[in-house]
């Protein structure tokens, strides 16, 4: 049976990857900090991210799925915590890491370089995690960076956002311009990561659907006529910049990815 350590995954997309892990035959260990009970059939240990080699004592694992890296603290610790336990370390990142950059079509792997600094944020930190597995991992490292996820059960509240604005009539705050950028079903970002867990390749890799997005494509499927306005506290998933992933190498590597047309209606109604 092959084994799978999966870091956080209680809830969202990565409760679903859980699930299909498991249903797939996968034995499945999550490891968090113990705020939700995992799913039948999955083994729980509970520690933060200072105590993972305490809390594994001689347990190995084909691939670990990480879920919960944001620092290059956190990577440094999963490094030492994982050494001789693991062959494979699928890291969960993000479009983020492009957030810094200006372009004017779909950004490839290679337009961020890991070890080269960008401006302090969210996305700065994941590609320093990624920078540090990178340069010290002794197994083979993934870094799947994901576009924005919708559908589920999501707790960030950016699509409720504008489901509750349009169909109250309140306004949703945008740029004067505003650009496309990627996203991903959650459905599709679990699928995904359990695909490359048992993949061969290594390095980063973009994961998004086909079929940009924005704001107003967005506002155009919820019911309601939407109210936009101007302003510095634009909405979340209001893009002052064009903001896009290629993920032709995804594709390259036998992925194949749905198209946003095909699920947003679904979303938007859910």
């Amino acid at each position: 049976m092959k084994t799978v350590c999966v870091i956080g995954g209680s809830r969202y997309f990565g409760r679903e990857l859980v699930l299909n892990l498991r249903d797939a035959g996968v034995g499945v260990t999550v490891v968090n900090r113990g705020s939700v009970a995992p799913p039948p059939g999955v083994e729980h240990l509970v520690t933060d991210r200072a105590d993972l080699a305490g809390v594994l004592g001689s347990r190995t694992f084909d691939v670990v799925v990480d879920q919960v890296c944001y620092t290059p603290a956190d990577a440094e610790a999963a490094v030492d915590a994982f050494t001789n336990r693991t062959g494979r370390y699928v890291m969960t990142s993000t479009i983020e890491v492009y957030e810094h950059l200006r372009a004017k079509a779909p950004l490839p792997e290679t337009a961020v370089d890991p070890h080269v600094a960008a401006p302090e944020g969210y996305g700065e930190g994941k590609r320093q995690a990624e920078a540090v597995f990178a340069a010290r991992a002794p197994f083979d490292f993934v870094s799947v960076r994901s576009g924005h996820v919708l559908g589920g059960d999501d707790f960030t509240g950016r699509l409720a956002h504008y489901l509750d604005r349009v169909r109250e009539g309140r306004p949703v705050v945008v740029h004067q311009e505003n650009h496309p950028s990627s996203f991903i079903h959650h459905r599709e970002i679990a699928e995904f990561l359990g695909w490359a867990a048992f993949a061969d390749f290594t390095g980063p890799v973009n994961a998004c659907s086909h079929g940009e997005l924005t704001v107003y494509d967005l506002c155009a499927h919820i019911p309601g006529e939407p109210l936009f306005v101007v302003g510095e506290d634009v909405s979340p998933y209001a893009f002052g910049h064009y903001y896009g992933m290629d993920n032709a190498r995804a594709t390259e590597l036998g992925f194949s990815f749905s198209h946003t047309k095909n699920w947003l209606p679904e979303v938007i109604g859910a």
